[in-house]
Order: structure tokens, then C-alpha cells, then sequence
């Protein structure tokens, strides 16, 4: 069996040789085969000519550039589509995850889970209104919406069986959301507690301000999750209410103007019932192109709206 460890990197250089190291070491304790892939995310640091160096000396050692930074997904993303490896893991380059939890992710594997997630212990010592609280509000928001219970989506420490993550499509901050992506297609899926180091050097790329992005990507992840297949019913079912609604404000302008009750240009029920019933009628045909746009996506690729898990006597 083999192993694809991803690194995300951005300016970065600091932590490498370092890291570089401590990940070497492990791996060659292991039974496995390995590769490295190293994705310089457009680093304006000399983190490029580290691993040029590093790699010169090391053919397991992948390194691949990017033009300019396109983001933790973008090259999160690049690494899996490149990784040859049956596990995939992807893990930060910042030195805040320890490769000698790899060992136990594995073995988590192959316990049979497809997925194993990796669970930041004391990451938020004395931190506990600013950074920890939040931190659990958006793991408990996440999982719900989800329906993936795991305390720590953020880790990016985790563990991959090849077949379920390869040809899956990252935007945004959506490499947080891998797990939940395969929950849905039938994996399973375990969360395993790993070890957390504070970054020595260098300057952190989270902050609170991409809690924002998080939250409409996991919007975005639901819908494709719950409605791909049949927008319709989302956007058909909000204009039937948005028509109903309409229906409701003009049947009791009617209702006032015959009780002698109100005028009708003395309320704003007709502009109510104009403005929802126009809203019905845009939704419903936007879930009409939705549903063109659905089946072409599907019958173009010759994409199938399901996922086989075995087949016999095929």
C-alpha cells in the first residue's frame, strides 16, 4: 500500500526543513511506500527554493508551483488530483500537526473507516472567549447542517482511502467539508485525536474573517448535497410559498376594501401581494433552468446520480 502526504504551503519556508524531516522520519518507520506532494500556493517567501533543495536529494519528494495563491482548497485540491497513493492525506505545512499521528490515522484505516479526521487536542489553551468558543459554535453548526458529527472540521490532518476522495471538486473552503462530501456517498467516517503544536514561526492564514466564507460554502455544500439532482423542489417549493403568500396579502386587500375596513391604496397589501407573487414566479423559473442545467451537467458527462459501492457476478 501507499501513501500520498499533501502539504499546502504558503510562505512557508521557516517551518520546511523542519517538517520535511520529522515527515521523512516517520514515513521511513512504516511499512508503506510514500510520496510527498508539496504544493507551493504561490509562496512569496524562499519556500520554493527549499524544496527544490530538498527535493534534489529526495525523489519522494514532489513539488509542484503555482503561478500565484489561489488558496488552502486550490492546493489541497491539486495535491489529491496528483497523488498516486491508495491513502491520501493532506496535513499543514506550518508544523501545528505532528507526522507521528500519521501511524495512528493509518491504522484508524484500516480498521475498515474510509475517512478518518484528525481532532486538535488543547489548541485553544487560554483562549477560551476568543478563539475556542467560536471554534465550537462553528463545529456544532457544521455538524448539524451536515448531519457529520465531528469536533473539529478545521483540522486539515486527515486520512483518505483513494476511492473516495478522488474526483471530488474543492472550491472556496471546502476542503474542510471532505468528510460530510463522503458521508453522503456511503463512507464511513471516524475522528481520531491528534496532537497540536503552536506554530514556532511564521505568521498564521486563519483568522475569524473566513468564518464568513465557511459558512456559505457549507450553504452551498448542502444544497448540492440535498438538491442537485432535483432543484426544482427547492426553488418550486419556495415560489409556491412566495405564491401563496401573494395570494394571502391580495385576498385580504379585497377582504378590507368589502368590509368597507380599508381603502385598498390605504395599505400595502396589493404591493405585498405584487411583489410575492413576481418573487413565485421568478423562482419557479429558476428552478426550471436549474433542472435544464442539472440534466445536461449529468447526460453530457455521462455523470450518474448515484454511487456504487460492490458489484458481483458483473
Amino acid at each position: 500500500m501507499k501513501l500520498s502526504i499533501v502539504l499546502p504551503i504558503h510562505n512557508e519556508g521557516e517551518n520546511l526543513e523542519r517538517l520535511l524531516s520529522n515527515l521523512f522520519d516517520v514515513l521511513r518507520g512504516t511499512s508503506y511506500s510514500y510520496e510527498i506532494l508539496a504544493i507551493d500556493d504561490g509562496s512569496k517567501d524562499n519556500s520554493f527554493a527549499i524544496l527544490q533543495k530538498i527535493a534534489r536529494g529526495n525523489k519522494c519528494l514532489k513539488v509542484v508551483s503555482f503561478q500565484t495563491n489561489f488558496g488552502q482548497t486550490a492546493a489541497i485540491s491539486a495535491g489529491i488530483n496528483l497523488a498516486s497513493g491508495d491513502i491520501i492525506i493532506p496535513m499543514d505545512s506550518d508544523g501545528e500537526n505532528d507526522p507521528r499521528d500519521i501511524p495512528l490515522l493509518i491504522s484508524k484505516i484500516n480498521e475498515g473507516y474510509d475517512v478518518v479526521s484528525g481532532w486538535r487536542q488543547n489548541r485553544w489553551t487560554g483562549q477560551f472567549l476568543t478563539r475556542k468558543i467560536p471554534s465550537l459554535a462553528a463545529n456544532w453548526l457544521i455538524s448539524k447542517i451536515t448531519g457529520i458529527k465531528l469536533h473539529d472540521y478545521g483540522c486539515t490532518l486527515k486520512a483518505y482511502k483513494r476511492e473516495v476522495i478522488i474526483g471530488v471538486r474543492l472550491y472556496g473552503e471546502m476542503h474542510r467539508f471532505v468528510p460530510a462530501y463522503a458521508s453522503w456517498k456511503g463512507a464511513r467516517v471516524a475522528e481520531l485525536p491528534v496532537h497540536y503544536s503552536k506554530r514556532m514561526v511564521g505568521k498564521s492564514h486563519y483568522g475569524l474573517s473566513r468564518v464568513f466564507a465557511v459558512i456559505l460554502d457549507l450553504v452551498v455544500i448542502k444544497f448540492l448535497d440535498k438538491y442537485m439532482t432535483r432543484p426544482m423542489h427547492f426553488f418550486g417549493g419556495l415560489g409556491f410559498i412566495s405564491l401563496a403568500m401573494g395570494f394571502i396579502a391580495g385576498v385580504s386587500a379585497i377582504v378590507l376594501r368589502l368590509l368597507s375596513m380599508k381603502h385598498i391604496v390605504e395599505t400595502p397589501l396589493p404591493i405585498l401581494a405584487a411583489l410575492f407573487i413576481i418573487v413565485g414566479v421568478q423562482m419557479i423559473g429558476m428552478g426550471m433552468i436549474a433542472e435544464i442545467l442539472m440534466r445536461t451537467y449529468y447526460e453530457s458527462q455521462d455523470k450518474k446520480p448515484y454511487y456504487v459501492r460492490e458489484k458481483i457476478n458483473f
